[in-house]
């Protein structure tokens, strides 16, 4: 005869096990997005080069290589634009129907430039074709991360939602890294004719199937049980970004400041490394590619544990631990690297475990701080603003620091300044690891009020593990 103790014993395994399923799912709809995105920002970067002479005057090389890292340069231009768009729309019609319109509108773009006509072929229209597709992406862009974290964060479960938030960076490593390989693999088997003839073409082409697969998956998903119980209770917002600046604008800024404290150490340890390595300090193309790489590999296996981590003990522990530790260490690791090679490798790593446990904690307790109705209109937003204020500059701000001081160690001080504004953000929020997602305003309408992690009343309708 089974006991009390079995049956829930099976009950509990039960649970965990529908957990496991959802978590799954959600993971592969939020992440099959960034992943795209960030394989075909790779491909782009990498073959700059062969896409400035296909679509750009032979006559001048340098001028069409700027011509296309202008391009690059406008397409994080336009993000905020996406953000202020797809943000409120998330937060009006649903996270399900942004996400599919977006990885829609990514793969798209990119199938398009992928058979897109070179400047031999039509002449100026082919650079304004150009242009007018990496506007069409980086606007779509813009909407992503924002559909993304929100719906894994409401849809992964409240007790294991660090570890499901996390993966939204796991995809982003892996797109990068594959668009990585994809171009090894064309360089090195594919001659420089044969690469500008239609080489640079496979990897453009390769994404569109990857984002009818992303589309498929996002299309046949539920909406989030935060979003549905918002329209259960009739209280989807009108203006979703009016409600955020009206209620929730410290929250913006403490969001913000998680974002920088990312984003800096993001492009300056995984794309901008590899510049200061060959130019600054001598090494060989080859070392530095390599140390990107083994960085990138690292993030995949530290990324998720910190996230896991967080959900055991917190967000404010793993997130302070981390950018303390930047601010303390950033200026010796560039000290390091001066040393030589195996200084430079010492610190890369460093930096990057540090790198993984805020990829690990940021976008979660981002989502954590906003209430459902305005959370994808302020994770959008702060996310591509500080995006297109710390991001993208990052190369462009070294060099010319730089050149200016004539000091190699000016990333150090660079990276110790965004740590202080991750810093200041974190310790002025509450920790919210293993909170409800849904808050009294969320059903009652809109009210000032300070992010005080709550579970939804017993008479609303929203299930109990709905966050």
């Amino acid at each position: 005869m089974r006991t009390r103790n079995s049956d829930a014993t099976t009950t509990e395994a039960g649970v965990a096990a529908d957990d496991t399923v959802a978590l799954r799912r959600s993971v592969a709809a939020g992440a099959v997005g960034v992943f795209v995105h960030w394989f075909d920002w790779a491909a782009y970067a990498y073959l700059a080069g062969t896409v400035a002479t296909v679509f750009f005057p032979a006559e001048d090389s340098t001028t069409g290589l700027l011509a296309v890292f202008g391009v690059f340069a406008v397409s994080f231009g336009i993000r905020p634009v996406g953000a202020l768009v797809f943000g409120p729309l998330g937060d009006r019609i649903g996270r399900k129907r942004t996400l599919s319109l977006v990885i829609f509108m990514m793969s798209g773009a990119t199938l398009a430039i992928g058979l897109l006509p070179g400047y031999q072929s039509i002449g100026i229209a082919a650079p304004l074709l150009l242009v007018l597709l990496r506007l069409v992406q980086g606007f779509a862009a813009g909407g992503e991360f924002g559909s993304a974290a929100s719906f894994l964060a409401e849809s992964a479960p409240r007790r294991r939602r660090g570890f499901g938030v996390s993966w939204l960076e796991v995809g982003s490593l892996l797109g990068f890294l594959a668009g990585s390989f994809v171009f090894l693999l064309l360089s090195a088997g594919l001659d420089d004719a044969q690469l500008t003839s239609w080489g640079w073409r496979v990897p453009f082409l390769i994404s569109a199937p990857l984002g009818v697969i992303g589309f498929v998956i996002r299309n046949k998903i539920e909406d989030t049980p935060e979003y549905r119980a918002l329209e259960a209770n009739d209280s989807v917002p009108r203006s979703p970004v009016r409600e955020l600046l009206r209620t929730h604008r410290r929250q913006l800024f403490q969001a913000a400041g998680l974002m920088t404290a990312m984003h800096v150490p993001f492009y300056a340890v995984l794309t901008y490394l590899v510049t200061y390595e060959t130019d600054e300090l001598g090494h060989s193309d080859g070392s530095a590619a390599l140390l990107s790489v083994v960085i990138s590999l690292l993030g995949l296996v530290l990324v998720p544990l910190f996230g896991l981590l967080s959900d055991r003990v917190g967000r404010k522990p793993v997130f302070v631990g981390a950018t303390a530790t930047l601010l303390v260490v950033a200026t010796p690791a560039f000290l390091l690297m001066r040393t030589g090679l195996v200084g430079t490798w010492a610190a890369g790593l460093l930096l990057g475990v540090i790198l993984a446990a805020i990829l690990g904690t940021y976008a979660v307790w981002s989502a954590e701080t906003f209430p459902t109705r305005t959370r994808q209109s302020g994770l959008s937003i702060s996310y591509n603003l500080t995006a297109a204020l710390f991001a993208g500059t990052v190369p462009y701000l070294m060099t010319v620091l730089i050149s200016a001081t004539g000091s190699t160690l000016v990333p150090g001080p660079y990276l110790m300044v965004a740590a202080v504004a991750g810093l200041v953000a974190a310790l002025s929020l509450p920790e919210t690891a293993g909170s409800g997602l849904l808050r009294p305003e969320d059903v009652s309408g809109p009210a000032p009020s300070r992010p005080v992690p709550c579970r939804p009343a017993p008479s609303q309708s929203v299930p109990d593990d709905a966050a």
